[in-house]
């Protein structure tokens, strides 16, 4: 079996010599994996993207790091290597990163799940890049053009350290459009495919994800841990999953036993993917699903005097640049607010945010806020970040923060 040859770059990087300010080069020296476009000083005129950037130290001419120059982001160079320690950027240094990398995934596989994320971007030291493993297909996802001078070095590591059967190529937007490369968005690039819904299992637990044309890779892994905790709750109850998209919690609901589950989403396809990975798994309870505007669904069901014993909210990010925070802030509160008159005496409200903007102490305070501004009493029964596949390696890394809240009344 053959790697498909649209993965080898025409492209030959060069090597960069760089120079920043105090400001960049501290960052590089902290570890931090991004320097931005107003931090370097000095560089070669004709820098592409995938150079290889060696940065100097300001006074010492000491190398400090090593990372990829990226023409077309205001993160002018994506760090691969911080630190005085020598280290040259070739097939055994990234095979050496994809080994660490697995070697951290490693429980998940001890238990009965077969879907885990294999690369996290710049957690893992790839910036741009993310590699999810769905039972024995890898999607490889890239964000830059930095990356594809060295598909031809990493696709095969992730493959081997994987013992993927078939490898996908997924594109980014930008990618999609670039002419920089011969690569189509959902190619197979390793083995064959013979249907784009691929089969697995999260904790004992059925699903499927379109690998092919699915959002992201197909499916959102980092919720996982999440998903298990509430649907080992849920067995009896009743429980509404919004923002549902594939039924993540609704499906792991229903396999525990819940009574009834409702999936809300504004997709009418992410619904009907809901209702078809329920089918996966053997359950007894209704799957009902409502297409529509979260907050305007949500409103028209307290109206009606509805409520739920479990009522999830999962929204997408609400603050992709810094100019959206404030407005993110205020659908958060109102999402605590409306999830609060939706669930039943005693019931259990769950509120998680993605949005990295929004820092989890600034999210937790503003929920803690709002449910004390209802005059009910609860308790924050469990707080959660990320599952172990999506490791932390520097501050803006972190974006999952979910509460549980228990009422007591």
């Amino acid at each position: 079996m053959f790697f498909s040859s649209k993965i080898k770059s025409k492209y030959n990087p060069k090597r960069l010599a760089v120079k920043l300010n105090s400001k960049g080069e501290q960052f590089v020296l902290s570890g931090h994996p991004w320097v931005f476009s107003n931090n370097i000083t000095k560089i070669n005129e004709d820098a592409k993207s995938g150079d290889l950037a060696i940065i100097f130290s300001k006074n010492k001419n000491r190398v400090v790091g090593l990372g990829l120059f990226d023409a077309k982001s205001p993160i002018r160079i994506k760090m691969l290597h911080s630190g005085f320690e020598k280290a040259e950027i070739n097939e055994a240094f990234f095979k050496e990163k994809i080994k660490e990398a697995f070697a951290k995934r490693i429980p998940l596989l001890k238990i009965n799940t077969n879907s885990y994320r294999l690369l996290f971007g710049e957690n893992d030291g790839f910036p741009g890049l993310i590699a999810d493993v769905y039972a024995q297909v890898l999607v490889v996802k890239i964000y830059s053009e930095i990356w594809l001078p060295y598909l031809e070095m990493i696709i095969p590591s992730l493959q081997q350290v994987s013992k993927a059967e078939t490898v996908v190529l997924r594109l980014s937007r930008s990618l999609e459009n670039s002419k920089t490369h011969q690569i189509q968005n959902g190619e197979v690039v390793y083995g064959t495919l013979d249907k784009e819904v691929v089969k697995f299992v999260e904790h004992g637990v059925n699903f499927s994800a379109n690998v092919i044309v699915g959002h992201k890779t197909g499916y959102f892994l980092d919720h996982r841990a999440n998903r298990k905790q509430v649907g080992e709750w849920s067995k009896g109850k009743t429980v509404l999953d919004v923002f549902s998209y594939a039924g993540g919690f609704s499906v792991h609901a229903l396999y525990n036993g819940a009574k009834q589950v409702t999936s809300l989403d504004i997709s009418k396809h992410a619904l009907e993917i809901a209702i078809e990975n329920g089918k996966l798994n053997r359950y007894t309870g209704e799957h009902k699903t409502i297409v529509g505007d979260a907050f305007e669904v949500l409103k028209n069901l307290i109206k009606k005097g509805v409520t739920f014993d479990v009522v999830v909210i999962d929204p997408p990010s609400f603050a992709k640049q810094a100019s959206e925070i404030d407005l993110a802030k205020k659908k958060y509160a109102q999402l605590a607010e409306l999830g609060e008159k939706l669930t039943a005496k005693k019931g259990l409200l769950v509120l998680a945010s993605c949005s990295s903007r929004v820092a989890s102490q600034v999210f937790f305070d503003i929920n803690s806020q709002t449910l004390a501004g209802t005059g009910r009493y609860y308790k924050m029964i469990l707080q959660t970040s990320h599952d172990i596949d999506h490791p932390i390696g520097f501050p803006e890394g972190a974006y999952l923060k979910c509460g549980y809240y228990q009422f007591l009344e």
